[in-house]
């Protein structure tokens, strides 16, 4: 059915998000954008808070989003392919691009060592991680190359990502204020 083992693991999961977020959709579009649920109120994104943001932010979040769609594909799709090579150097690139953005962001710790905060350690994180995944690859250390990789994509993109949407963030303003 799925040209993929790995894929078909996590197929249950997406039917399920999609089957729950169709109906959320559509009650969203029919009531005007607003629906309360759970004590807050659900609505259309806000992306003029998005574009209203500084510079930095876009970015990072534009990378991120990249990185986040790239690396989805890459986990899902076979290894070791031209196809596989070129996304994953588009991948680094975005990974890059979002931990080096996130240094220029001091929205949560304003007054700490140089405005940076716990979250900042990810990025410090990534962007030594990155070229030793990178290098592992070249040497054909594969398990030494998905490891990494896959602990920057959940350490850097999910969870990370997660945090955004704390009550507070610019990513709870846009889709829950």
């Amino acid at each position: 059915m799925f040209r993929h083992a790995r894929f078909a693991r996590f197929a249950p999961s997406i039917a399920a998000l999609v089957l729950l977020g169709v109906p959320i959709v559509a009650y969203l579009a029919a009531d005007g954008g607003r629906i309360a649920l759970l004590g807050f109120s659900l609505r259309a994104p806000d992306f003029g808070l998005l574009a209203a943001a500084p510079t930095a932010i876009q970015i990072h979040v534009a990378a991120a989003l990249t990185a986040l769609a790239i690396g989805i594909v890459l986990l899902a799709g076979i290894k070791g392919t031209r196809l596989h090579r070129a996304l994953g150097w588009t991948w680094v690139l975005a990974m890059g691009t979002t931990a080096v953005s996130s240094f220029f962001i001091h929205t949560i710790n304003p007054d700490g060592p140089a405005g940076l905060s716990f979250i900042h350690l990810i990025s410090g994180w990534t962007v030594v991680s990155l070229p030793m995944a990178v290098h592992a690859a070249r040497r054909h250390k594969v398990q030494a190359h998905r490891r990494a990789m896959t602990g920057m994509f959940v350490g850097g993109l999910i969870v990370a990502g997660a945090l955004t949407f704390l009550p507070g963030r610019l990513m709870w303003a846009i889709f829950f204020s």
